[in-house]
């Protein structure tokens, strides 16, 4: 039995509008050229890294017909829809470190960030979906 290869990170889930970034370890200087202050390391008030996997989005919620009963269950299988979140897999994403959340996954250092925590995404495709 052949075993595929596949990422463990792919078994994460991302909730609502976070998004798992993974820390670049490289240089003071982006894929695209933007060059980031010398001072940023040492301060780490800033950080910079991949962005990994994201979360739906936030919530927008469902028009009710019973107004009276909000608590009551409707279907099961109802449709829950998310505003989309900016980021994508592959941006490079520099963000907060403050509002972020360092974990160790598989060896790996991550950090689960707020989108309110990015300050500025880098995409390499610009074409819009």
């Amino acid at each position: 039995m052949t075993e595929s290869k596949t990422n463990p990170v792919d078994k994460l889930i991302v909730v609502g509008d976070r998004v798992l970034i993974k820390p670049k370890t490289e240089k003071h200087k982006t894929r695209g050229g933007l060059l980031l202050p010398p001072g940023y390391k040492e301060k780490e008030e800033i950080q910079s890294g991949y962005v990994v996997k994201t979360g739906p989005g936030y919530p927008i919620p469902s028009p009710t017909d019973e107004i009276d009963e909000p608590w009551k269950h409707k279907n099961k299988d109802e449709v829950i829809n998310y505003i989309p979140l900016q980021a994508r897999v592959g941006d490079m994403a520099i963000f907060l470190k403050k509002g972020a959340v360092e974990i160790q996954y598989n060896n790996e250092k991550y950090f689960i960030v707020p989108q309110h925590s990015i300050l500025l995404l880098e995409r390499d495709d610009l074409s819009v979906d």
